[in-house]
């Protein structure tokens, strides 16, 4: 474990003066698993939690390899039929319209682009898929008919399927519990001109290709599924490369990123990973952090924290305060009460404060941010899933500074000066920056190796799960339809 940070003022300048020059040499990652050596294995997932306790373990879904075969297969098909439903016009699911022949585009195939798409289906297990889900036989036989309509509209259907998968991740939003991060990629790269492009350019292949993610971490996986003989090791390898296809295929040239069971934030450019930060992430239950995909739109320096009235009214605090103003003061609270009696409490800046020293505002419906805490002795703990929803970051101030100066032109000096003053300093970011906040629980740690991390909300089974049912319709849902739960409570 390494020491305790500290920063002066002098540390700061150096640090943010070398931000600012784009040098980012930035260093200290967490520490690797002592006597850690070789390969990692994914079966034995990272203990974030004492010794004395087991770690969780998702349980075992019995998911078959992929195969050509359309013969039946009671685990995913007990029919051995296709998913596709033979309706007339849309279907709904969930209140959700549903893709049918009917509304799917139809081009034509040449043999020459159906064989390519057979080839394509046929080596979808090297990208986390099942072939199966694609019907290859049923393809093969109907390229033996030779050129016709009914080639076209089955490869139209086969590709679209294929292409959705790729693009958008296999696995229903039904399945993607709390996922919020909303998937543009089918906006920018619809069904209908995917299809054009693979059949008009003749490159079945390259268009298909042009749909999986960017990230280097998508690569490892699937190169790690390519060696893998371990049946649990590779559904898990599966299920999250398919979390990264439920996010945009290209993250941006610069962008954090939060995965939340590994509890570590990274700043990346140009899919670099310039700096890790350990961090304090939601409780499971209510307060579990939910998946998002946002921007950091304003730094806030020496922050204020108003108090949500749960806390307000129900432990107390505004009557308390409102009765001892002179206590209320000393301690840092300013309480004021309205005409209707409604009692507002807000935490002034200071080294007390529940935000700590900075706030990273990234405007969401379910107000969730990134900031400090007056308690940086947790991040020191395994386990660290501890906050009511929010994302405590180590070394904030740091961070805070690196976004001000490259999202907002910040001078250093400046950044030095706001963050020394005391006072609340909101700088808007010209250049917000994306933050993803992600669930994997097979990644590349920050020593670079891949491991299998503690699945902490228990968000594995239902992925895995849906891996051994039959492929699902896609839907016009972009995000869960659970409920918002607004988590602005720091404590």
């Amino acid at each position: 474990m390494r020491a305790p940070h500290r920063t002066n003022r002098s540390g700061l300048s150096s640090l943010v003066l070398t931000a600012g020059a784009g040098l980012f040499a930035f260093t200290a990652p967490v520490s690797a698993s002592p006597g850690q050596q070789g390969p990692t294995d994914l079966t034995a997932p990272v203990v974030h939690r004492p010794k004395a306790t087991s770690p969780r373990t998702a349980p075992v879904v019995a998911v078959p390899a992929a195969t050509d075969s359309t013969a039946t297969d009671p685990v995913t098909n007990p029919a051995g039929a296709s998913t596709l439903p033979n309706t007339a016009g849309p279907t709904t699911a969930g209140g959700f319209e549903v893709e049918t022949v009917e509304s799917l585009p139809v081009a034509h195939f040449t043999l020459a682009d159906a064989q390519a798409l057979l080839a394509a289906i046929r080596a979808a297990g090297a990208e986390g898929l099942y072939a199966r889900d694609y019907t290859p036989a049923v393809l093969a036989a109907q390229i033996a008919r030779g050129e016709s309509p009914d080639l076209d509209t089955l490869a139209s259907k086969l590709f679209i399927w294929l292409a959705e998968d790729l693009r958008d991740g296999r696995t229903p939003m039904t399945a993607r519990v709390q996922w919020f991060a909303v998937d543009t990629d089918q906006d920018t790269h619809p069904n209908a001109q995917l299809l054009a492009q693979a059949t008009e350019l003749h490159d079945v292949t390259g268009v298909l290709a042009s749909l999986t993610p960017t990230h280097p971490d998508y690569a490892l996986l699937k190169a790690m599924l390519a060696k893998s003989t371990d049946p649990r090791q590779s559904m898990m390898i599966r299920a999250n490369m398919d979390r990264w296809r439920w996010l945009q295929r290209d993250l941006g040239i610069q962008y954090l990123m939060i995965n939340v069971p590994e509890q570590v934030l990274r700043l990346t450019v140009n899919n670099k990973i310039i700096h890790t930060y350990r961090t304090i992430v939601g409780k499971p239950g209510k307060t579990a952090t939910p998946q998002l995909a946002e921007h950091v739109k304003n730094v806030v320096f020496n922050p204020t924290w108003t108090v949500p009235q749960s806390i307000v009214v129900g432990e107390g605090l505004g009557k308390r305060l409102i009765a001892n103003p002179a206590k209320a003061k000393r301690e840092g609270w300013a309480a004021t009460q309205g005409a209707d009696g409604v009692i507002t409490v807000v935490q002034q800046p200071g080294a007390n404060n529940s935000l700590g020293r900075v706030k990273l505002d990234m405007p969401n419906e379910h107000a969730i941010y990134i900031h400090d805490t007056p308690n940086h002795a947790l991040f020191a703990l395994p386990a660290r899933a501890l906050s009511h929803g929010c994302v405590r970051a180590e070394h904030a101030t740091e961070l805070a500074m690196t976004m001000a100066i490259l999202g907002a032109d910040l001078p250093p000096e400046t950044a030095i000066e706001y963050n020394l003053s005391g006072k609340y300093t909101k700088v808007p970011m010209t250049n917000p920056w994306p933050v993803y906040i992600t669930y994997f629980t097979v990644a590349r740690d920050v020593d670079g190796l891949m491991r299998s991390f503690p699945d902490i909300y228990g968000r594995d089974p239902s992925v895995l799960a849906s891996f051994a049912q039959p492929r699902q319709l896609h839907t016009t849902q972009r995000k869960s339809n659970e409920a918002v739960i607004k988590l602005d409570n720091p404590l």
